[in-house]
């Protein structure tokens, strides 16, 4: 088989992949050692990113109605409600997808699975690779299938998407620095007869951890558990039996409730890591095989997904012979410095949730639940929050592929705002994968010849500068944004600046 792209791992990362080269119209393997998708729910949160990506190719919705929207956040101290953050506008007028959504990954896959069959192509599962090299022309790999049989592929690219133990990642000999922490975490799926009801998620504060509680679907007491063990537990977490979990879940808590069913726990080590690189030759990581870090702020499965996102475009353009294939070089110049962040940022998190310091645990306890919803109601506080936590917020101000002519409130490497222009949300627009030309008028210069001029290079859109677009990027004249296939800004410029469009692509595409 002689593919584009082989892809390596079939989870939630490796498949939203293979979705992407399929809008892309790129030629791809995908394998998994595994016989199918997970049938367990492990990572849960969906954050307005991922949405805003799954958006373009039709699947949004369908995760959405098989999700649980977050009401609230409640918190616990001492067995009993002291505090509680709304949800209901949470991201308002910064996403089309303002909210907090749960989706078992089991079905999260199924989904994105399902896409990948209507397209004409399929996962070969119970299949790994043995070995691989790469050369200046492609990568050679060795595959074992389920019967034993080794098969050769040679692809042009190849991807791993494969884990935390990424074979992909020790081949290629990349460093994978760190920490692993001490404690030993638990996520447990179950059913709870207590006293509080399904909307919301809960949050029990103690004065040396946090227990979480979230809603799941199906039935009114299905919920996702997730918590930690004491420093100092000397056991192996392939030891430690379910009812050691539950115990500890009672003590921490001090609720009165009830487990009536466990579908599902897991005991394990949380590691916090980064990779070195995110590509070797012909050769890129993806997701969990790149970075791994704390459950904090459910933020490890988006960012696979958007590694993915970033990597297919270039990966298009190159094999299409339409760029440079130097345009792969931005793939780690943009997802590294990211990864980095998110492995500190998902450190403070947890370490806030965990101290033992007794101001930290002062402050857990005694002021945050009863500050909380205040502190979240603050409108310039929502607009710093709900970006770092949706992953709205992630730029690539620093690439070699973001340009600024001008002076704007938004910047080259910022996500294209979200906002509503003549009835509809500007994203309806945005949904080929291809460049795409915003220009902003504010009526002065006439704007339609330089439209016509740029038609054969991108997808081109005119709009008048309403008062919300202006305030919004800090221009009141007219204005043109050059989109990335992936809606990020790579150029932006006051004017109807035809020119410069086309000195930026020219540095692109060939």
């Amino acid at each position: 088989m002689n593919p584009e792209v082989l892809i390596v791992g079939a989870g939630p990362t490796g498949l939203a992949l293979a979705c992407q080269l399929i809008r892309y119209g790129v030629d791809f393997v995908i394998i998994d050692k595994n016989e199918t998708t997970t049938p367990h729910s492990k990572a849960i949160g969906v954050q307005a990113r991922t949405l805003e990506i799954y958006e373009q190719i039709g699947l949004a919705e369908k995760l959405i109605a098989e999700g649980t929207l977050a009401e609230a956040a409640r918190m616990i101290v001492g067995g009993k409600i002291r505090g509680e953050i709304s949800f209901r506008d949470f991201g308002k007028g910064m996403s089309p997808y303002p909210f907090v959504l749960f989706v078992e990954q089991g079905v999260h896959e199924s989904i994105l699975y399902d896409f990948i069959k209507a397209h004409g192509k399929d996962v070969r599962w119970q299949t790994e690779v043995k070995d691989f090299t790469q050369d200046t022309v492609g990568v050679t790999a060795q595959i074992k299938s389920h019967s034993g049989e080794i098969e050769t592929i040679q692809a042009k690219y190849l991807v791993g998407c494969d884990g935390a133990k990424s074979l992909t990642r020790h081949s290629l000999g990349l460093e994978f620095s760190g920490g692993t922490f001490e404690r030993l975490f638990y996520v447990a799926d179950v059913q709870i007869d207590w006293e509080f009801r399904h909307g919301a998620f809960y949050v029990c504060l103690a004065k040396t951890n946090v227990t979480a509680f979230f809603p799941m679907r199906g039935a009114e007491n299905n919920y996702r558990i997730v918590g930690t063990f004491p420093e100092g537990h000397d056991k192996d977490e392939g030891d430690i039996l379910y009812e050691e979990v539950e115990r500890q879940i009672v003590a921490d808590t001090e609720l009165d409730l009830d487990i009536t069913g466990v579908n599902w726990f897991s005991v394990y080590k949380v590691h916090s890591r980064s990779v070195s690189r995110f590509s070797n030759g012909r050769c890129f990581l993806a997701g969990d095989s790149a970075h791994i870090h704390t459950p904090a702020g459910a933020q490890g499965m988006n960012t696979g997904i958007q590694d993915g996102y970033n990597l297919a475009w270039k990966l298009a353009l190159a094999l299409k012979q339409k760029a440079s294939p130097r345009i792969l070089e931005t793939y780690n110049e943009e997802r590294l410095p990211n990864a980095k962040r998110l492995v500190q940022t998902t450190d403070r998190f947890f370490l806030l949730g965990a101290s033992k310091n007794i101001f930290a645990s002062f402050v857990r306890t005694r002021v945050a639940p009863y500050l909380a919803n205040f502190v979240f109601s603050l409108n310039f506080l929502r607009k710093r929050l709900f970006p770092l936590v949706s992953q709205i917020g992630i730029n690539y101000r620093k690439s070699s592929l973001s340009v600024n002519d001008g002076n704007f409130k938004v910047k080259a490497g910022d996500r294209m705002p979200y906002f509503e222009v003549e009835g509809s949300s500007i994203y309806d627009r945005l949904r080929e994968p291809t460049f795409h030309l915003l220009l902003f008028s504010d009526g002065s210069m006439p704007v339609n010849a330089a439209i016509d001029d740029l038609l054969e290079l991108v997808d081109v859109h005119s709009f008048p500068l309403y008062p919300n677009i202006a305030e919004i990027f800090g221009m009141d004249e007219t204005y043109c944004v050059l989109l990335r296939p992936d809606n990020y800004i790579g150029y932006i410029a006051a004017g109807a600046k035809v020119e410069g469009v086309r000195s930026y692509l020219a540095k692109i595409l060939k």
